[in-house]
C-alpha cells in the first residue's frame, strides 16, 4: 500500500502496479480498492500500463475529513495525478464516473477518459431517486442506521429489487464490508445531486473537456443507465459511445471483457 497527500492534508491510499503508461481507476458507490472485481481489473490492465487504484476518501485505509464536498473528491483524484506523473489516464465506474468526468471538466490533467455507465438519471420515463434523496440517506447515515442506509440507497437510489439487499443480507462478509463503507453513500448521492432528475443533460458544463472519451455501456444494463451512457457521449466533443453484452455493472463486474476494451482505447494513439 502506498500513500498519497490530498489538497486539505487527508491521506489517500492506494496500489500502484505493472508498468507502462499510467492509468487511475476510480470507483463507485459500495467499492474500494480491494473490492474483488475491481482487484481483478486492475491485475489485467497492468499488463501494459502502469495501474493505480484507490480508496476514496472515507473508504478502506484512505483518510476522510469532518465535513463532505464534491471538491474535495477532486482535489484527491488530483493528488493521484501526481503521484502517477503530473498526468494520467482515468478510468470511473457508475458515480466514479461522475467524479472522473467533474474532475475533468475542472481542468485535471487527465490524458484520456473512460467512462462507465456514469447513473445519470436523463429521462422523465426513467426510475428516479426522491426528491430527498441526498438529505435521507444523509440522515440515515448520521443517525448509523447503517443497514437501512444501505436497503435506501440500493432501492430507491440505484433502482435494485427490494429481494436485492435483503438476498446480500444473507451473504454477512459482503454485507460487512457494505456496512464498513455506508458512511461514504452521501458522497456518491451528493455527486449524482441535479442529475438524476430526469431531465436532459446539460451540455454546457462539459463542453471543455475535449480530450478522447469512451462511454461503455452493457446491452444487459437497465434502459436508464443506456439512457445516460448516450446522453453522455453526445454532450462530450471528443466521445464514442461502446455497447457490448458483458459491459454492464450493475451485477458483476466482468474484468475479462471490460480490460481489453479499456487498453485497446488507452493504448490508441
Amino acid at each position: 500500500m502506498k500513500t498519497v497527500i490530498s489538497k486539505d492534508g487527508t491521506t489517500i491510499a492506494y496500489e500502484k502496479r505493472g508498468s507502462g503508461p499510467a492509468l487511475i481507476l476510480v470507483t463507485g458507490a459500495f467499492s474500494y480498492r480491494q473490492f474483488p472485481g475491481q482487484v481483478k481489473l486492475a491485475e489485467r490492465l497492468a499488463e501494459r500500463f502502469t495501474v493505480y487504484h484507490y480508496d476514496r476518501r472515507g473508504r478502506g485505509d484512505s483518510g476522510d475529513a469532518p465535513s463532505y464536498a464534491v471538491e474535495r473528491e477532486i482535489e484527491d483524484l488530483e493528488a493521484m495525478i501526481g503521484a502517477a506523473g503530473g498526468s494520467a489516464y482515468v478510468y470511473g465506474l457508475s458515480s466514479g464516473a461522475v467524479l472522473a468526468l467533474k474532475a475533468a471538466a475542472q481542468g485535471a490533467s487527465i490524458k484520456k477518459l473512460a467512462l462507465h455507465e456514469p447513473p445519470f438519471v436523463v429521462e422523465a420515463k426513467d426510475p428516479k431517486p426522491p426528491a430527498d434523496f441526498v438529505r435521507h440517506v444523509q440522515e440515515l447515515v448520521i443517525s448509523d442506521r447503517r443497514e437501512e442506509a444501505i436497503r435506501y440507497f440500493m432501492t430507491k437510489g440505484m433502482g435494485a429489487p427490494t429481494f436485492v439487499p435483503a438476498m446480500m443480507r444473507l451473504m454477512p462478509g459482503t454485507w460487512k464490508k457494505l456496512k464498513a463503507l455506508a458512511h461514504t453513500l452521501p458522497y456518491d448521492a451528493a455527486l449524482l445531486e441535479g442529475y438524476a432528475s430526469g431531465k436532459p443533460l446539460d451540455p454546457e458544463p462539459w463542453r471543455g473537456v475535449s480530450i478522447p472519451a469512451l462511454v461503455l455501456e452493457g446491452l444487459e444494463s437497465p434502459a436508464s443507465l443506456r439512457h445516460a451512457a448516450l446522453a453522455v457521449k453526445n454532450v462530450l466533443p471528443n466521445a464514442r459511445l461502446l455497447s457490448k453484452k458483458g459491459l454492464g455493472h450493475t451485477k458483476k463486474l466482468d474484468a475479462g471483457r471490460i480490460a481489453p476494451e479499456l487498453s485497446a482505447f488507452f493504448a490508441d494513439r
